[in-house]
């Protein structure tokens, strides 16, 4: 037979009220509620369950040590009630129970932390969903509409899509210390398609295999820039790294950056899209103006 709670979320609700309250009277003008109903609910919750709650002391209620643990789950159930029914409130003005954001891995992720952090307050329920992408992998979320805001590289970015300016990575050529290349006070360009090159993935369906800066024939494609840090840091290959995440690397002297002719550093602008803008959500249209407001301070 199905499960049939012997208690309701009523109940749950007075005794909270009376502990905090610190008794029946004061509880009974906060609830707007007879002092007898509350003395009446309590004491039904208490023979229903088999457990001692309460117990009064002159004119005051005190919770019993099963009162307080029961108490305190009491608090867990209620308040996700007070959610479960707020997300549906949301849900049907229109709040999205999901937000779902694409970011290139070449983004800094603090600025979005920052604006996530702000956000949650404001969420009303709303999970978040990050969804790493690369190269035309960007572009093909945003042609599919696969998310609801879109962090790409500006070169990216399909036709017909307008994006908001975010931020301007800087990338610059990096090796181990222990490589060869580490040794060279100056390459050029021909030079440097001759040794191993470390790629990231491009996360399209249909990856274009020479997009990005990939002159060298010899190539070893990872997941993320962390994955190529820690294969260079081994001594083998160079790649191209945003200089936030080859700073740390560089200072503690495990990563060299190399000097290229006429091409030590490549700039790419990182913009924000909205791939559905005429349908997007208000959680979405709130967590946008917070990213750009980030960006407005620095």
């Amino acid at each position: 037979m199905p499960y049939r709670p012997r208690s309701t979320l009523e109940q749950w609700r007075i005794l909270q009220a009376v502990v905090d309250a610190g008794g029946y009277a004061q509880a009974a003008e906060v609830l707007s509620k007879s002092q007898s109903s509350l003395n009446h609910a309590v004491a039904k919750l208490q023979t229903q369950l088999g457990v001692e709650l309460l117990e009064v002391r002159g004119r005051k209620a005190y919770l019993t040590e099963a009162g307080e643990v029961m108490l305190r789950r009491s608090r867990l159930l209620t308040q996700q009630v007070e959610d479960l029914e707020l997300l549906a409130s949301n849900i049907n003005q229109g709040w999205e129970p999901e937000i779902r954001i694409a970011v290139e891995l070449a983004y800094p992720r603090r600025y979005l932390n920052q604006a996530l952090a702000a956000f949650y307050p404001l969420s009303r329920g709303s999970r978040i969903q990050l969804i790493d992408s690369v190269i035309t992998g960007t572009a093909e979320i945003i042609q599919q509409k696969r998310a609801d805001l879109v962090i790409a590289a500006s070169a990216v970015v399909p036709k017909g899509y307008l994006g908001e300016p975010l931020y301007t990575t800087r990338f610059i050529p990096v090796t181990g210390k222990d490589n060869p290349l580490a040794a060279i006070s100056v390459l050029d360009q021909n030079e440097l398609s001759q040794h191993l090159q470390l790629v990231i993935r491009d996360t399209a369906q249909k990856p274009q295999e020479n997009a990005g800066w990939l002159r060298a024939e010899q190539r070893w494609t990872v997941n993320n820039f962390d994955e190529a840090i820690d294969i260079m840091q081994l001594g083998l290959g160079f790649c191209w790294l945003p200089d936030f995440m080859a700073a740390d690397a560089i200072s503690r002297g495990s990563l060299v950056q190399l000097k290229v002719n006429n091409s030590s550093e490549r700039l790419a602008s990182i913009s924000l899209i909205a791939p559905q803008e005429e349908t997007l959500g208000p959680g979405s249209k709130q967590l946008r103006q917070l990213l750009l407001a980030v960006h407005n301070k620095t």
